[in-house]
């Protein structure tokens, strides 16, 4: 099973889209699951579950920092967020789910497999 599939596995048993995505990771983070659950767990349903910044992005970035392959003012958090942009239409949970516009850009399995192919062409 890819990265990407089992980031959407994690989705579907209990963890929300940013621990799903950090979960995946976690291994090769030197971390346990307990922490990548608790490293995600408030990014929930739009950041917060306030319907903000997409989880599955932000936990994108947790693992890009996490990496050690970066410095907060390095091109890859921004390469990151456009990519992601790009692929989903939008960076809001709420947009993404089309709850203010009535169409829906992208899924949350498809968020957070979005984020995990990212990842795995810059990490």
């Amino acid at each position: 099973m890819d990265k990407k599939d089992l980031a959407v596995r994690f989705k579907h048993n209990g963890y929300n889209c940013a621990q799903a995505v950090i979960a995946v990771y976690a291994d090769e983070l030197g971390i346990d699951l307990e922490t990548a659950r608790a490293l995600g767990a408030g990014f929930g349903a739009g950041m917060g579950t306030m319907g903000a910044t997409c989880g599955a992005l932000c936990g994108a970035q947790i693992v890009l920092g996490l990496s050690g392959k970066t410095k907060p003012t390095a091109g890859k958090p921004r390469r990151l967020y456009n990519d992601f942009l790009e692929r989903c239409g939008a960076t809001i949970c709420l947009e993404l789910k089309g709850v203010t516009t009535g169409r829906m850009l992208c899924s949350c399995d498809s968020c957070v497999a979005n984020a995990v192919d990212i990842l795995e062409g810059m990490l």
